[in-house]
């Protein structure tokens, strides 16, 4: 196995101390983190400032409900008509007039009040000032009734149901989330590194091949080490690439937030969510949130989790990495690729699929225990179920199957690599293939 590790030395300082490497390597978390600073220095454009939106309320039921915010000014006109008022409104060039026409009850305002502005308003902005008319609105038809509205709201019962288990384990809704969230990532995750660095390897291998430089190294090299050794090289280039961009990302992501005041919660729903925070945090949900939270983290399985992380996105991407190596050997250029690209596409998509529309509504169910074993979905099906809670013999199985299935196909790629990686001026058809899979 000497050949092998030098094969892999020798593709990953070809990958690490390529120039183009090299500035990718580091530029790309800069123009990810410019971009990421641009979009919210545009948001923060986007929001105007302070909007001053005048009211013009002839039912008098409205106007003192309209208090002003740190991103709202409401301007509350009286004595005008409504022509005088748009008239008023667009000289002071303000955001928009809210006009309530007058009625006899609340019943017959709600159709008819208008909003007047010189463009179409923020669905935000028009969300709160709904929200505000539809609670004293409620709170009018109640008094009707004979009914105390803050009574009424006393009077609400909010319900939260606790969860747990047969076996005495607590959960709650907001630890389901919390799995939602790991899974997802990490199936995610390892699908965005197959493509990127699975494209990669096919790559160098045509680059290869076109430059008869093959034809040296493989009088000497068994083929399958060969391949081996440029999955290997260039998985471990790929993983110190994806580390440096984490570092360097994070570090200039907390240089932006920083020293350059970029904030990215200001958008167009940022004062409602600033409403919610308020109400949460006079009722103590925030607190109970966060404590939520970190009880969720704490009780999730971590180091079953990060150990099964890592297996899963090492088998997986080995895996696909293999096919990949196999299209590189069969053809001459690029534009060839995309007759074999699809049935590698297919199932990892199926696998996202399968993952975020059926793993989230039911994870132990028998769709997502069939697609957690098939190897070629299992690394992003089966990663987003285990924080759902799977027994260890089931993603030991998985695993297992995984490898194997990667030593196999491996040996049959490395008979597609013998034989492509010789053929020259030919395009290479699926008939063609499993010919060279018998040789």
């Amino acid at each position: 196995m000497n050949h092998l590790s030098l094969i892999t030395k020798r593709e990953y300082l070809n990958k690490v101390k390529n120039k183009s490497f090299i500035i990718m390597t580091f530029l790309s978390p800069l123009i990810m983190v410019g971009i990421f600073a641009l979009i919210g220095f545009l948001t923060q454009l986007n929001n105007d400032g302070v909007k001053t939106i005048s009211v013009l309320d002839e039912s008098n039921l409205f106007a003192n409900k309209f208090e002003n915010s740190e991103h709202t000014k409401y301007d509350i006109l009286t004595g005008l008509n409504l022509e005088d008022a748009k008239q008023l409104v667009r000289k002071a060039e303000n955001y928009g007039l809210l006009y309530i026409p007058p009625a006899e009850n609340v019943d017959a305002i709600a159709d008819k009040i208008k909003f007047y502005s010189e463009e179409s308003p923020s669905v935000g902005v028009m969300n709160t000032i709904e929200d505000k008319i539809e609670e004293e609105a409620r709170a009018i038809k109640l008094k009707e009734s004979g009914l105390d509205p803050v009574l009424v709201s006393k009077l609400k019962i909010k319900v939260r149901a606790n969860l747990e288990t047969f076996d005495g384990q607590k959960t709650s809704k907001v630890g389901n989330y919390m799995k939602l969230i790991f899974g997802g990532a990490a199936g995610y995750l390892l699908f965005m590194f197959i493509i990127i660095y699975g494209n990669m390897i096919m790559r160098s291998v045509i680059e290869e091949k076109t430059s008869r430089i093959i034809e040296i190294i493989i009088s000497s090299v068994k083929p399958i080490k060969l391949l081996l050794g440029k999955i290997f090289g260039t998985t471990l280039a790929g993983l110190t690439q994806f580390t440096v961009w984490i570092i360097i990302g994070s570090a200039l992501m907390i240089g932006v937030s920083a020293f350059f005041g970029v904030e990215t919660s200001q958008g167009p729903m940022a004062q409602q969510q600033e409403e919610l925070i308020k109400q949460a945090s006079q009722n103590d949900e925030a607190q109970q949130m966060f404590t939520t939270i970190f009880q969720e983290i704490n009780n999730m399985p971590l180091a079953n989790l990060i150990i099964m992380f890592i297996l899963f996105f090492i088998g997986g991407y080995l895996l696909y990495a293999s096919l990949y190596a196999a299209i590189g050997a069969a053809v001459d250029n690029e534009t060839d690729t995309q007759q074999f690209m699809m049935p590698i596409i297919m199932p990892l998509m199926l696998a996202i699929y399968v993952g975020f529309f059926t793993v989230i509504e039911n994870p132990h169910g028998m769709v997502s225990q069939v697609f957690s074993y098939i190897p070629f979905t299992s690394p992003v099906v089966m990663l987003m179920r285990i924080p759902f809670g799977v027994p260890i013999w089931q993603q030991l199985l998985s695993v297992l199957i995984l490898f194997g299935t990667f030593y196999i196909t491996v040996l049959f790629a490395a008979k597609i690599y013998r034989v492509g990686i010789l053929m020259y001026g030919k395009k290479p058809t699926y008939k063609e293939l499993y010919k060279w899979l018998k040789y």
